[in-house]
This record gives C-alpha cells, structure tokens and sequence, in this order.
C-alpha cells in the first residue's frame, strides 16, 4: 500500500480509537511513534535470502518464499516441519491468532473493555475453556500428535522472543496490549472455536419446543419434516447401507407433548442468511487426463487477513500443500504428490438442550435417575480492562455446562448443554494423517479420528479413486431427538451412544462418475440413523449435480467455471409459478418494468442482473407475509419454517391455510393473494431504496452489499468494501454481503504428480501496511485461479520462487 492509503487508514483507525467505547484508550505517543509505532508496520517485506538461528530446531530448515509470499517448507523431521510451520504463521498472522484465541476462550474483556463481557461469558458458559484442556489431555495421550503440536508451539514462541516492541502488528499498538506466548492448548482452542462456527450449540431447541407449545405437534411435523421434498442428497439416492445398524433407543413416550416452553429475551425472530461450501470430485471417466479432478471452495466469513493461510509442509516421507489454519499445525485442506482433500459443512444435531432440576438455589444437586446427584462448578475469572475482575460460576452436570437460563426471570441459567465439543478428540491426527496418506485406505484411517464439527470429506486420488464421507462424530439418537428441548432427569433422553464409524455415510467410485456435496442432506430417507431434521437447501447442491452429471472430458478450468457459476436452479423452478399470479394491469410503472425484467430473465446472478436483485429481495420478503402467525407479542425465541417448506408450499400446496394472514380476518387470502402483495411491497421497498427502476441503480452487483472486513470491523480502512463479484447464496458461487468462497481449490491428479490452483480473498501477511495483505482480491473476485507452486523437492527450480529464509540452530 502506498503511504496515502495507509495515512488514510491511520486516520480511520484514530478516529475508531477515539469514538470507541473501548476503555482505557491506547497510549497514543507510543502508537504514533516513528520509531515503534504504526509506521513501522509499513515497512515492505524484503524478497531476499536471509537465515535465523533459533532454539530448538534439530537441523536445518529452508524455507522457500514464492511469488504470493507462500512458504513451501523442507525439514528433514516432522520436529522440525512444524517448529517452522509455527514460526512462519506467527510472523504473519500473530495479530489474528491471538484475537481468535482471545474470543475462543472468553478473554476479549481483557483487551477491550466490558462491552465485551457478554460474549466472554457465553463463551465461558457453553465450555470452551474447559473443551480445549480436556481435549489437550487427551492429545498427550498420543505420542507423536503433542509432538507435533509442542514443536508448533515453540515455533510460535521462538518468533515472539525475538518480537520488538516496534514490529509488533498495528493492532496491538491500536488497543494498547502485548502479544503472549502460545501453548498447545491454544491450538485446541482454536478447534473449538471452529465448532463454534460451524456446530454452534444454539441450534434451535428452546425455539422449536416454544413452536411446540403455542402449534402442537401435528403443525410441527406438516411445517418442519425431517426430510425436505425438494433434495437431491451427497450420498446418492438408492445407494445401499451394507453394514447392520446398531440398536437405535426407542424415543420415550410423550416426547412429542413437552409443554415446558423455553423463554429467552429476543424479538421477532429474523432469518438468518446462511453460510455454506462446496466440494466435488471426478473420476477419470469425466476427465480429460483419465484421472480424477478434485474441487473445494469453502464458504465462510470473508475476513482480512483471511481465516486460511496457504503453506507447503514437506519431509522426506510427506510432502503436503494447502491451506492451513492459523494457530494449528498441518495442512487442514489441500493434497500431497497421491491424493487431494476437501471439507463442507455437516449441519448434524450434535448439540442438545436439557431441563435440569436442582434441589434448591444452591445448585448443589440436581435430579437425574430418581436420585439426588453432585453439581460440580467451575470458576471462570474474567479480566475486564480497567475494571475489576468478574468470576463466573458455572455449574456441571454430566450433561454438560449449565450454560442458558429457562426463563428471563431467571437470575441463574438452569438449562444443560451437550455439545460435540465437550467431547475430547485428536483433530490434528486427522489431518497429519491426510498431509501424508497415499490412497483409499489412507484417507478413511486419517478420517476415524475425527470429532467435529462434522465434515463432508471429499477425496481423489492418483489411482483413479474418488470418494466422500459425512464423517465426524455422530451420538446415537432416537429419530427427532435434540429436535425440542430434552429431560435432563430421565436417563432415556441421554444420547445413547454413537454411530460407528464405519457406518457414518459413504460412498466410493458411485457409478455416475462424481461425489459432490453443497451442505445439502447426506442421504436419503433409507439411512438407518437420524442426524438431524435441518440442512441447507439443496439449491446449490441441485445445479452442481446437474453440471457434473452433463460434464465430458473435463480439465481444471471446468472446475473453476463451476465454482463461479451464477446459474439460480430455484428461480428457474419457482419463479414461473410466482409470475402467473402477476396480474400485469395492477402495477405501477416501476412493477411493470421489474415484471418484465423477471419474464426474460435468464436465472444467472450477475454484476449487472436487475433481476437477481428483485428476486432475491422477493424471496427474503415473502417468508414473512405467509409465515404472520409466528409472530409472537411474547419475548419467546420462535424459528420459521425453512425456506423449503415455503416454496414446497407455493408449488405443491396453493391452497394451504397458511397463506391467509392472520391481519385481515374478514378476509381469505389465498396463494395469488400473497404473491401479488409480495411483489408489490418488494419493489415498492427497491424503489425507495435505490429510486426508480434503472439498470444501474438495481443491478445486483451495486445491491448485494459484498465486503471483506477487518477481524476488527470497525477499522473499515484495513477492511475491503464494494468487492464487486456477481453470486448469491442459493447459486455455486455463493457470495453475499460478508460470506463467501474462503478458498477455492482445484487439483487435477497425476502419476507424475498433481497440477493444483487455488486462491482466496486476501493475502498471507496480516499486516495492512504489507504488498501481501490483499494481493489476491482483485483476482478472486474475477473468479480467476492461480496455479500454486507445489515444489517436488528442495532442489527444484521454480521460476516463481523469489527467496529463502534458513533456519538454523541458535
């Protein structure tokens, strides 16, 4: 970045610094300093050779910096691998490692004052802290993963004891606050901060048994089926289970008559604009090379500096590139010289509700199998930045943390979380052994020790294998368990166990040529276990198949058209039956023209599409006038019916009651009703917002509000907004507002050896004031990939490597 920018973005950050309601205010003369403060983070990364000598290592390590700043790292043993895995992330996203780690275990408070308690304490409370230390323990049980993850560590630490003052990142100048050094448990910390984002323990079970309560249960199961109509699943239809399920626990009687409603202070419940991902592979048959080519672009909170940091890791028994997260060692999606791997979400029922009943205030015993049993607590001190400590006591059950109140009057929380990531695993021993399996049978071992969050794995490999797995952890439920809020006294409601692994959804070389998933449900009705009632609409999951299923002779840039299509397989299915009840003699001009837009619209979210833009503001609108009668005048969490079940409605069901709004009870809307209405509020609202109807003012690139925030949001100067590139978030390429294709990866296998590309919306440094910080944006947002540098050796010559950095011991 050139000075002007970055005294533009100083000024943005000042002016934050002084308006926040951060307390104290960082000490400004040390920020401002020439000498070691915010301009000292500008300075350019030099492109040349040099050497460290740092304690620890056991040999030397060469670290070869190509031309987007990606260390392609060589140690002669995995001590080593990591050590300068460690020391390479930290030196170029310790910033970022340290603010997740804070948020992940409830310290926020610490650096930003008390506006931050109420996160600190939800993380305390749903058991984050005590998670990661559990599950620290139990790493040390295997030998070689705290190996791993001890060498990582004091790769960290070796770069922070040689950190000045004047080189730390800007952020720390801004907020006033040191770096501190690392541990192995921050690493599980971060694990579990991942499940946090993709298998958050606030799934909706205080909110579906207050439906319960005000609909009954024969509305439930009309308006929330386990299974959407409109699917098309990972595992394809008909594929057979070839294994004898394990015992299923029969669901206890009255389940489905629960009256004891949750309460918890919120308003009228908002729909929330979900995240997702994409992977796929195909077998030789589709390819034009006769072997497989595998695509993953998952779809996450686009930050900068991004949440993937790119890294080759290799020794002489593994050579591994990818991405990988900072503050954890590995590479976690990426592949070696044999396979390559990618991950989607799972949105499986891992966590669930429970009614304690306590003997009385003191919490001391609860009631669990008609016996009195002991409460164990938990002291969680959190530090507030200019304020005295606060210390939390939280109660445990052998359910888990007593994490959410009952009620809103309640002044202590009385409701028990199980969650997945109270559950102690070892995920780093999956990807170590994924940088390093050669095949198949690699692939499934390397997935048998993983916990969550769950992930669709999709694997190649060079011997013309294809594969994917809905692999993690599942417990063993009765169908529709966890789907309302669980008796935390009677042993029938515990989860009863767990899923074999071997019988977790799998398929491998289906005869279609292809395995793909979009977050869609894993499987059909015929899988013998229940997982959950809720995941993605299959929109996505719909168009890639249909692509996959047509593709002949396909090459990486197939991959990459497909992970930029735009094509809306839902507006082609429904927006024909919306626009028949259009009565084109009742609209005002603008409707007229949006009319006429939708009825030559060619379904493609594009920059410049007029008619995304309606359709989408559309759709976000019509849930709310067909779905009136969940609004609630009680402050009781409530959740709509998923979108599916609204379009399964207007396609299949036009005379359902639901669509007569519960305002007008002298009148009987109907579907057409509903729709007209809908449409009319929908661009009414467009024209107020983006006045008359114009190309230009309601194209959806101008409309759909895409930006690339810093981990801090409210320095918008180190941020990028207005990133302009077409999607949305029920097409392949599923960007909108601040979620996005995180990393985008295709890898065609070969005998010799893979020809990979990739790319994400960011760069390797953290540092705002470095070349690197944003490099790849621009190219991202065309949809561009750039061919990664995957080194066979130390020795080879690359063009695209500009220096190297030796690590020697001290």
């Amino acid at each position: 970045m050139k000075k002007a920018v970055l005294s533009v973005a100083l000024t943005a950050g000042l002016l934050w610094a002084l308006g926040t309601s951060f307390r104290p205010i960082p000490a400004l003369g040390a920020f401002l300093s020439p000498f070691s403060g915010f301009w000292s983070n500008e300075r350019r990364i030099q492109l040349l050779d040099s050497e460290v000598h740092l304690p620890g290592v056991q040999g030397d390590v060469f670290v070869r910096y190509d031309d987007n700043r990606v260390p392609h790292i060589f140690a002669t043993n995995d001590h080593d691998l990591y050590y300068a895995q460690g020391y390479v992330t930290a030196r170029d996203r310790l910033f970022q490692m340290d603010l997740t780690i804070r948020s992940a275990s409830g310290r926020l408070s610490e650096i930003v004052g008390e506006q931050a308690l109420p996160l600190d304490l939800y993380k305390r409370r749903t058991g984050s802290m005590k998670a990661a230390e559990d599950s620290w323990r139990f790493v040390q049980q295997d030998e070689k993963i705290r190996s791993v993850m001890e060498a990582y560590s004091d790769g960290i630490n070796a770069y922070l004891k040689n950190l000045r003052p004047a080189d730390y990142p800007v952020e720390y100048k801004m907020l006033g606050f040191e770096p501190e050094a690392w541990t192995p448990e921050k690493s599980m910390l971060l694990m579990v901060e991942m499940t946090h984002t993709l298998a958050s323990p606030k799934d909706g079970d205080a909110a579906m048994t207050n439906l319960l309560q005000k609909f009954g249960i024969e509305v439930l199961k009309d308006l929330y089926p386990d299974y959407a109509d409109r699917e098309s699943p990972i595992i394809p239809k008909g594929t057979r289970w070839n294994f004898r399920r394990k015992a299923i626990p029969r669901q206890p009687k009255g389940y489905d008559e629960l009256t004891a409603a949750v309460a918890e202070p919120t308003d009228w419940p908002q729909r929330v604009e979900g995240i997702g991902s994409n992977n796929w592979a195909i077998s030789g048959k589709k390819s034009a090379t006769g072997l497989p080519i595998l695509a993953g672009d998952p779809h996450l909170g686009l930050t900068l500096p991004s949440i993937w940091y790119q890294v080759q890791l290799a020794t002489p028994e593994s050579n591994a590139y990818g991405v990988s997260l900072p503050g954890a060692p590995c590479v976690i999606i990426g592949f070696n010289h044999d396979v390559a791997w990618s991950v989607t979400n799972v949105a499986a029922d891992v966590s669930d509700l429970y009614a304690i009943r306590f003997k009385d205030a003191s919490r001391q015993e609860y009631w669990y199998n008609e016996l009195w049993n002991k409460t164990t607590f938990r002291a969680e001190e959190i530090k507030i930045k200019g304020k005295p400590s606060v210390i939390d006591t939280v109660a445990y059950t052998h359910h888990g943390p007593v994490a959410l109140p009952r009620y809103p009057e309640d002044k202590k929380p009385s409701l028990a979380l199980k969650w997945i990531a109270h559950e102690p695993g070892n995920p780093i021993k999956t990807f170590y052994m994924l940088n390093r399996s050669r095949n198949y049978d690699d692939y499934v071992r390397s997935l048998s020790h993983y916990v969550g969050p769950a992930q669709n794995f999709v694997f190649a490999s060079n011997q013309d294998d294809i594969a994917i797995w809905v692999n993690g952890k599942f417990p063993l439920k009765w169908d529709e368990q966890g789907k309302y809020l669980l008796d935390g006294t009677k042993p029938e409601y515990d989860w009863q166990g767990w899923i074999p692994h071997e019988q977790n959804p799998h398929v491998k070389n289906p005869s279609r040529g292809f395995v793909s998933s979009a977050n869609q449900s894993p499987t059909d009705q015929s899988y013998p276990y229940y997982l959950h009632w809720r995941f993605a609409p299959a929109n996505r999951a719909i168009r890639i198949n249909e692509r996959l299923e047509a593709m002949e002779r396909a090459t990486p840039d197939s991959m990459r058209a497909l992970q930029n299509d735009t094509y809306n397989v839902l507006a082609r299915d429904l927006l024909p039956t919306l626009l028949e009840d259009i009565d084109f003699g009742d609209l005002n001009a603008n409707q007229y023209s949006a009319y006429t837009a939708l009825k030559q619209w060619d379904y493609e979210y594009t920059l410049a599409s007029v008619e995304a833009t309606i359709f989408e503001k559309w759709i976000d609108n019509l849930p709310f006038f067909v779905w009136d009668e969940f609004k609630s005048d009680s402050k009781k969490p409530i959740q709509l019916p998923q979108d599916d079940q609204l379009w399964h409605l207007i396609l299949k069901k036009p005379e359902s009651k639901w669509f007569d709004l519960k305002a007008t009870p002298e009148v009987k809307e109907t579907k057409s009703d509903i729709v007209r209405l809908s449409f009319r509020a929908t661009i009414d609202s467009l024209h107020r917002q983006y006045g008359t109807y114009s190309s230009k003012n309601w194209a959806w690139g101008n409309v759909k509000g895409s930006t690339i925030a810093h981990l801090i949001p409210p320095l918008k100067a180190f941020g990028r907004t207005g990133v302009k590139a077409g999607g949305g978030a029920d097409v392949p390429n599923a960007y909108r507002g601040k979620w996005g294709p995180s990393w985008r990866m295709v890898v065609a296998l070969g005998k010799e050896g893979p020809t990979a590309y990739g790319i994400y919306p960011g760069g390797q440094s953290g540092n705002p004031g470095s070349p690197y910080y944003d490099n790849m944006v621009n190219a991202w947002s065309r949809g561009e990939l750039k061919e990664l540098v995957y080194l066979k050796s130390l020795e080879e010559n690359n063009g695209k490597v500009l220096s190297t950095l030796k690590i020697t011991k001290e």
